[in-house]
């Protein structure tokens, strides 16, 4: 069986999502922690937690729509790996920016290369 990143890391993500979620649920019910429930620097952590979920799912479908539709080419090249850097830098991202706020201009990474991705795919799609 051909190894597929996608498919690698949209599940190994999910995984991920399971095991972030885990381990936040075992501090969430103290109120300070983190700054307290409306912090800046919680709300950076579970929107890296959920990140896992959403940016799995994505490549996980991205995967699924390369397969069944059996597309191929160079647009499939560049996308697939988008979407990978995206799933990879966007919780590492929200984890940084937590502790370093003025770095907010990271996210230009997952968001430019996760944008990339998706008008790849979409090239390809269009031409179905």
């Amino acid at each position: 069986m051909k190894s597929d990143p996608n498919l690698f890391v949209g599940w190994l993500w999910i995984l991920l999502g399971f095991i972030t979620g885990m381990v936040l649920g075992m501090f969430f019910h103290g109120e300070g922690w983190l700054g307290g429930y409306g912090s800046f620097k919680r709300r950076m952590y579970r929107l890296g937690h959920i990140s896992f979920f959403g940016l799995g799912t994505v490549n996980l479908l991205f995967c699924l729509t390369v397969k069944n539709f059996s597309l191929a080419g160079p647009l499939i090249h560049f996308a697939s790996p988008a979407f990978v850097l995206g799933a990879i830098a966007m919780p590492v991202c929200c984890v940084v920016m937590a502790h370093f706020p003025k770095a907010h201009m990271i996210f230009a990474v997952p968001v430019v290369s996760l944008i990339a991705g998706g008008i790849l795919i979409l090239l390809e799609v269009i031409k179905l």
